[in-house]
């Protein structure tokens, strides 16, 4: 960190009612209190002297150019500062927030002012890059600032809450803790072996690592839920031409996205979109109807379907109840067997010549085993029975966990979860060597690797190009 005073516009560029310029470092209260004026009762202009004001208190006046000396200041802008001192804001530094009036120009126009007077353009994600290297949040926490600005749903924004809140920091930070006293142990052993014994070592090493590796386990076992939490549940949507595939996504989306029309084999490639019922974030796939064909284009589009029910979380199967339910309609239920998903029985609104108890037995007599909702995409019937099943199928946990104090943890971050396999693959070398009875330094070198691999999680083994490479994706301002 250079100690550099950085600025930067925090709200997002369009047009609004404010605009916020945040501004960390040690010169931030001074080169603000330079542009930042009263109007005393002559509606004369003074300095608002910022440097003697307490921190977390709200000053309003104006931001104006310098000027000589008895010269009146040009106002730029009516505004609001925020005073936050360290180490109590959120970079850890001392911290001022102009919010001006809203609109990209006046906030840039205030920005250059800033910058006129000293101070530096700050890069992406600088604001929560020094917050982290200032000791006020450690890595988890950062990057779960960005999974909040992210989250596309109310599971995912939870989740992140909880990240940010420490859950993942907490449980890192024991494990270490664990993990440091035997590698300090040892290495006083190896030093000092006439009055520190190794005899119970291997015990007391044993239970340690029997209670760290079931919570790695259990880390690296949830990221998969963890993945479907922030990217959504990919979803795909399948059955023979027809049935009501794209008018289902039209239906879900409520916009005319996908083709609709009595032509069949009008999808010819899959259609992908995101959409959110209720809390849940689904991915959704509308697939070429399956169904045998001589078109080039479309056969591709056939096998895309194939491979997205295979890459899929989740399938709903489209059937048709306005007609009699075909060998095809079978053949693809088959298909997705494997896959956790639901049957809608689609176009209910319309005469049912094949109605639930009908499916029931047909799939029964096939040993699938599906939830079949009767739904229409003229109506939307069926919707919210089709919500209730993928939360509970999905996040029945999560949602109980809410309410309780014995909350999960869902890891969302690939770096993270890398690090924690590194760390169940030390773990592994450290019992192999343990049973092989190698030397005791062998011991402290595989210790010092799952110490490390935790640590690169939370970000107390972490080198600045890492830093550098999580933080310039952020926002700028953030």
């Amino acid at each position: 960190m250079d100690g550099q005073t950085i600025a930067a516009i925090a709200t997002a560029s369009a047009n609004g009612s404010i605009s916020i310029l945040r501004v960390s470092g040690p010169e931030a209260v001074c080169v603000v209190d330079k542009l930042f004026y009263k109007k005393c009762s002559d509606s004369s202009l003074k300095t608002a002297n910022l440097e003697t004001a307490a921190s977390h208190t709200i000053h309003y006046g104006f931001i104006c150019t310098n000027t000589d000396a008895g010269d009146q200041p040009e106002i730029i802008d009516e505004v609001l500062i925020l005073l936050m001192r360290a180490p109590k804001s959120y970079t850890a530094e001392d911290v001022v927030e102009i919010h001006c009036h809203g609109g990209a120009y006046i906030a840039k126009k205030n920005l250059d002012l800033l910058i006129e007077n000293g101070i530096r353009l700050a890069e992406p994600g600088e604001f929560t890059k020094r917050a982290f290297l200032n000791g006020r949040i450690d890595l988890t926490q950062a990057e779960s600032v960005m999974e909040i600005i992210s989250a596309k749903s109310d599971i995912a924004l939870k989740n992140a809450e909880n990240h940010l809140a420490g859950d993942v920091k907490k449980l890192i930070i024991s494990m270490r803790e664990l993990l440091l006293t035997d590698t300090a142990y040892l290495e006083a052993a190896l030093d000092d072996p006439e009055h520190i014994e190794l005899d119970d070592f291997p015990a007391t090493l044993n239970n340690h690592l029997n209670q760290i590796e079931p919570e790695i386990d259990r880390l690296i076992s949830n990221s998969e839920n963890g993945r479907i939490i922030s990217d959504g549940i990919k979803t795909a949507i399948v059955g023979r031409p027809n049935v009501g595939k794209s008018s289902f996504l039209n239906c879900i989306l409520r916009a005319d996205r996908a083709i609709v029309t009595d032509i069949p084999g009008t999808t010819r490639d899959t259609l992908e979109e995101d959409v959110r019922i209720g809390s849940v974030l689904l991915k959704l796939i509308d697939t070429a109807g399956i169904r045998s064909t001589e078109d080039t284009i479309e056969k591709i589009g056939v096998e895309k379907t194939y491979a997205s029910i295979e890459e899929s979380d989740f399938t709903i199967c489209i059937l048709d109840s306005s007609e009699e339910i075909t060998e095809k309609d079978i053949e693809i239920l088959k298909l997705t067997e494997e896959k956790p998903g639901v049957i809608l029985l689609n176009k209910s609104d319309l005469n049912e010549v094949t109605n639930i108890e009908k499916v029931k037995e047909i799939i029964q007599n096939n040993n699938i085993n599906k939830n079949i909702i009767n739904f229409s995409a003229a109506t939307g019937e069926g919707l919210k029975t089709l919500e209730t099943l993928l939360e509970e199928t999905f996040f029945k946990e999560f949602y109980q966990e809410i309410n309780t104090n014995n909350k999960e943890i869902y890891i969302t971050n690939t770096r993270q979860k890398e690090c924690l396999i590194n760390a169940k693959n030390s773990i592994t070398n450290l019992r192999r060597t343990m049973q092989q009875n190698l030397p005791e330094d062998l011991l402290t070198v595989d210790l010092l690797d799952v110490y490390k691999s935790l640590g690169l999680i939370v970000g107390e083994e972490v080198e600045d190009d890492l830093a550098d490479k999580i933080f310039k994706d952020f926002c700028m301002g953030k």
